[in-house]
């Protein structure tokens, strides 16, 4: 992997996240209880065996900082570095106009590296990928691009994802992004091929592409709308699907979620608790690293009225369930249920106060919230609508009905 440089692209605003990224990107936006987004794609590089990485940041990138400064440090080993590029307007007075733009404002540290491939990847989906054996295929194709790709069903895609149209030695033939009435994959008209944003260039080939990129002022600089239909049609461009990927230890099946918005982020932590889940987090053969901060195991204690009871759920450290029933959900670091109170379905981030008799369903709460005793969230539809506030940045109700709480709140107290 010597001749191998990742760069991640951890820049993301993350405005359909709102209000979980009021304060922080779309990438440090926690994920399973004991996890920040940005972290799935650090594993499969790491795990990948490559560990030159270069993390492009932009919006709100503090949390993301630090981070990564706790737990994806790298010291003392030559030839490797997990290191965060703050946007600096190297190229002009402007901040990252695309994707690719973020990338040609950083070629100068791309170059002082002398990779033969670069593999460009996104910082905000959940999956599982051993990049090498993509870059094996790369490599067998001569590929100037790779694009990786999955298959999706047509009505997940609309407006949402780059297609991908290939030949019959996945050579790539036809691409558009985010189309309306998206091609369908020939002989099975149900599913569309879709880019992941994930690519590995030949070096040469990228520097040269971003370059006369730079110069066409009627670009939006971005690799899905500028440079993959450029390339495609002169140069060679493979695409390689997910669903070839093996990773030892894990089911056949392919996982690939794009969590962009609150009610796929909910949906995705509800897959991680179902009784037989999609994606696992435990694999001793792929393990999952992140910063785990220096907490006691979570702790259940029962009352003089109540059980705790924990079903299909995950709880991270630090957790205290007294006398609490905790259904479908998943708790982040140090939150809390008191007697009589029920969390059912719900993403619970963490620093959460869940007060006695209070019932909690269908929500994403973030960090540092508090319920006074009694409160009651996701049963009384009228009454949630009176928390909304209507421009995202305090609570929202999505169009499936979740019901998010930002930082912060303290809800049912008298001041």
């Amino acid at each position: 992997m010597s001749g191998v440089l990742g760069m991640i692209l951890a820049g993301g605003e993350g405005t359909r996240l709102m209000p979980l990224t009021k304060s922080r990107s779309k990438p440090a936006v926690p994920f399973g209880g004991s996890y920040r987004l940005i972290d799935f794609v650090l594993n499969n590089f790491i795990n990948s065996g490559i560990t030159r990485l270069f993390i492009i940041t932009q919006y709100k990138s503090q949390s993301l900082y630090m981070h990564l400064k706790n737990g994806w440090t790298v010291s003392g080993i030559p030839g490797c570095f997990i290191d965060p590029i703050p946007a600096q307007m190297r190229t002009g007075r402007d901040w990252y106009k695309g994707t690719a733009d973020a990338i040609y404002q950083n070629l100068t540290f791309i170059q002082d590296q002398f990779p033969d491939d670069v593999c460009i990847f996104g910082s905000d989906h959940i999956y599982k990928m051993d990049i090498r054996q993509m870059l094996d295929f790369h490599h067998k194709k001569e590929a100037s691009l790779t694009v990786a790709a999955v298959k999706m069903p047509v009505d997940e895609v609309r407006s949402r994802f780059g297609v991908i149209e290939v030949d019959e030695n996945m050579r790539m033939i036809g691409f558009e992004e985010k189309p309306e009435h998206p091609k369908t994959i020939p002989g099975d008209p149900g599913f569309a091929l879709v880019s992941m944003g994930n690519y590995i260039f030949k070096t040469e080939c990228l520097g040269e592409i971003l370059k006369q990129d730079a110069k066409n002022l009627n670009s939006s600089h971005d690799f899905g709308k500028d440079i993959i239909p450029k390339l495609f049609p002169k140069d060679k461009v493979y695409v390689y699907d997910l669903a070839s990927n093996h990773i030892g230890g894990e089911q056949s099946e392919v996982y690939w979620r794009d969590v962009g918005s609150v009610d796929a982020y909910w949906e995705s932590h509800m897959d991680l608790v179902a009784t037989h889940p999609p994606f696992k987090l435990f694999n001793p053969k792929w393990p999952l690293h992140t910063y785990y901060p220096p907490l006691s195991p979570a702790h259940y204690t029962d009352t003089a009225d109540n059980h705790s009871l924990i079903s299909q759920s995950l709880i991270s450290a630090g957790c205290f369930i007294n006398g609490a029933t905790i259904r479908q959900s998943v708790l982040g670091f140090r939150c809390s249920a008191e007697d009589g109170s029920e969390v059912v379905q719900s993403v619970l981030v963490g620093d959460v106060k869940i007060g006695t008799h209070c019932k909690i369903r269908r929500a994403i709460i973030d960090r540092h919230v508090e319920f006074a005793p009694g409160f009651t969230l996701g049963y009384d539809h009228k009454k949630d609508l009176k928390l909304v506030s209507f421009d995202k940045t305090g609570p929202f109700i999505s169009p499936k009905g979740i019901i998010v709480i930002p930082k912060g709140m303290r809800l049912g107290f008298d001041n």
